[in-house]
């Protein structure tokens, strides 16, 4: 008889870690079956879809309050399907303002919880862990100092590295890139990775813009690529290109790895796509901008130095970050024009990113399904 395992994947990132996680244990149990929050590479994997991951793209304390009543019906939803479907474990993917609280039901009916990227509990709300380890019954960790934390606060905790360091190669190749996307060999090429979310986007597309607009006045030659991570950024994007104006920028759908490896520089929005930029050894700077009264609260709570996954990982400020009403179009121009005029310092950062990405490469689809599996086994019933 086949066993089933529920996931629910927040987003496009989730979506494409957990599509990796069911390869790998369909690899190991051809017999599982997969159902919950999906996105398409997980459909594309088997899943069957509840509802779309992209229903979870919401950051933010207070932001999330227009959506709260859907939320809740989502979360009520899944909780009743999830109890039907009788799952041998329940794996969330990312997305923890939704996971953590629905773990908890599921954990109380007797349910093997599974959390997939840790919540950034050792950067603010530490508080958290205690319900988590009540709740839990193990977090894959994609960061190294993770396990650690969580294993000295009486969580189990796995560290599997993560799929895209496995997936990216540690030499990226940008002549290739280059002729790939029809620029030139030479002169200068900036990326431009607004975010995901339709919040972020709103909040961070007219200064990178300006950045962009600033930047051409001086460089005449520079050019501008941004790839769009759904439908949804790039119509507020190409809004925002429209409404700013002055400044030509070539905007695409999805290759972002490619994108990224053609240029000499990045202006990025914090979140996953810093990873992405890291381990495409290419320098960048990040911009990270909530809702005022959110600011406000994880400016007094923060505990950890940094925001932005490189920084986080090398344990120091290698790339510039710019927090709420530092992010102008000026302060951005500036930190990118550092980056562009000093080869030096971007090969160094490019050797730097080549040693994390080598720390991250682990093979972590196949480390997290073993993980998930041997949990399998250990609560089977005897």
């Amino acid at each position: 008889m086949s066993e089933r395992i529920v996931i629910v994947a927040g987003e496009t990132s989730g979506d494409n870690l957990a599509a990796g996680l069911i390869r790998a244990l369909r690899a190991r149990r051809p017999d599982l079956q997969f159902e919950g929050v999906a996105g398409p590479a997980m459909a594309a994997q088997g899943c069957r879809v509840w509802a779309h991951s992209e229903a979870l793209a919401v950051m933010g304390l207070f932001e999330v309050i227009p959506h709260l009543a859907r939320m809740l019906r989502l979360r009520r939803d899944v909780v009743r399907q999830t109890l039907a479907s009788a799952p041998r474990v329940f794996i969330g993917v990312d997305a923890p303002s939704f996971n953590l609280g629905l773990a908890a039901r599921l954990h109380a009916a007797g349910i093997p919880t599974v959390q997939y990227v840790s919540p950034q509990v050792w950067a603010w709300r530490q508080g958290r862990v205690a319900r988590m380890a009540k709740t839990l019954d193990l977090v894959l960790c994609v960061l190294p100092f993770e396990k650690p934390f969580y294993e000295g606060r009486g969580l189990a905790a796995e560290f599997v590295g993560h799929p895209l360091a496995d997936r990216l190669p540690l030499v990226p190749d940008r002549v290739a890139a280059r002729a790939a996307l029809r620029l030139p060999q030479e002169g200068e090429v900036v990326a431009i990775l607004p975010g995901s979310r339709r919040g972020e986007v709103q909040r961070l597309a007219k200064d990178f813009i300006g950045a962009a607009r600033l930047l051409r006045a001086s460089r005449p030659g520079i050019r501008f690529i941004a790839p769009m991570a759904n439908a949804s950024a790039r119509a507020l994007f190409e809004a925002a290109l429209a409404e700013v104006g002055g400044v030509e920028i070539d905007i695409f759908d999805g290759g972002s790895a490619l994108a990224l490896t053609a240029a000499d520089c990045v202006l990025v929005a914090s979140g996953t796509a810093t990873l992405e930029t890291m381990l495409c050894k290419r320098p960048m700077v990040v911009a990270y901008r909530l809702g005022r009264a959110t600011a406000w609260i994880i400016q007094r709570l923060m505990r950890a130095p940094f925001f932005s996954q490189p920084n986080l990982l090398a344990g120091r400020a290698v790339v510039p970050e710019l927090f709420q009403d530092a992010v102008t179009p000026d302060a951005l121009a500036d930190a990118l024009a550092r980056w562009l005029d000093d080869r030096a310092a971007r090969s160094e950062t490019e050797s730097l990113f080549t040693a994390l990405h080598e720390q991250l490469k682990l093979g972590a689809s196949e480390r997290a399904a073993e993980a998930v599996l041997a949990l399998i086994d250990r609560s089977r019933p005897q």
